[in-house]
């Protein structure tokens, strides 16, 4: 008896988790779409540039100029992160505070994009999905998902 209720257990837990996952494969599946979709009508706005890797950028203030950092380089940066739906996920702005890391500790899209900066420049990243968590969930970010930054670079430290 002890042997069919556990049997039953699992079955029921492997009915689920494949449920579970199937579901979440499916909204993968559409926020790439949706992501893809997006960049595809993104790329002709005024003003937006593509790179080879298909980050997409758009100046909205220009610094002093000047030199640029190298992937290997720390940056104090002011950053707003958003889904392509608006939905908030993480703001440095929102907080308060700039923030400081090496630029070989992101995400692509971040590495990539920061390198196209100078001092003083605000720049929008439009980063898809393979630039940013592909298709692992991090936190409040989907699975999949285009991610929008607004990224003020305020000093490059060497």
């Amino acid at each position: 008896m002890f042997k069919s209720l556990a049997v039953i257990g699992v079955v029921i837990a492997v009915m689920l988790a494949f449920k579970f996952f199937s579901g979440n494969s499916e909204s993968a599946k559409k926020a790439l779409e949706t992501g893809k979709k997006f960049l595809d009508e993104n790329k002709d706005k005024e003003g937006v540039q593509t790179t080879s890797s298909g980050l997409q950028y758009k100046f909205l203030k220009q610094g002093s100029g000047g030199a640029m950092p190298s992937a290997k380089d720390k940056v104090e940066v002011h950053y707003h992160g958003t889904l392509i739906d608006g939905t908030v996920f993480d703001s440095s702005v929102n907080r308060g505070a700039t923030i400081t890391f090496g630029l070989n500790q992101v995400i692509k899209g971040w590495t990539e994009g920061l390198q196209l900066m100078a001092e003083g420049d605000k720049v929008e990243l439009y980063i898809p999905a393979n630039l940013a968590y592909g298709s692992r969930s991090a936190g409040k970010i989907p699975a999949n998902s285009t991610l929008i930054f607004q990224v003020e670079l305020i000093t490059i430290n060497p």
